[in-house]
Order: structure tokens, then sequence, then C-alpha cells
């Protein structure tokens, strides 16, 4: 999974470039290969990086659960 996310996000990088290439060059489709890689990031690459990240659960130990405060206030 880290190598995908690692392609995915070099294959980014690169249609961000080109994009940036385009929108210095005064191309019409400019516009519309931004947004397209702004929609790729969004919907693919992110998601893809938050189960990767948060998959064995190491989030937890940062959520706030009221019932252990509770329990900790009465103590």
């Amino acid at each position: 999974m880290k190598t995908v996310l690692k392609i995915l996000f070099t294959i980014f990088l690169l249609w961000m470039i080109a994009g940036a290439y385009l929108l210095n060059t005064e191309h019409p489709k400019a516009q519309v290969v931004m947004g397209l890689g702004v929609l790729y990031m969004s919907f693919i690459l992110m998601p893809l990086f938050i189960y990767y990240r948060y998959k064995d659960g190491k989030y937890k130990k940062y959520v706030m659960n009221s019932h252990k405060d509770k329990k900790k206030a009465e103590d």
C-alpha cells in the first residue's frame, strides 16, 4: 500500500506540474487539467492515504472519550 501511495502521489505531482505549465502557456484546457488534478487528489489519493494511516486503529488514543473523562473526574 505504501508503494501504491508513493506512485499515486508522484502521478499527482506530475499532473500538477503539467497543469501549471499549461496555465503559463495559456492553453485553453489548462483549467480543466488543474481541476481534474484536484479531484484526483481529493477523491482518490486522500481517501487511500487516510485509510492507510488509520487502518490499525492508532488514532484511538487521540479520540476523546467522555466515559473515560467522567471516570477520571470521579476518582
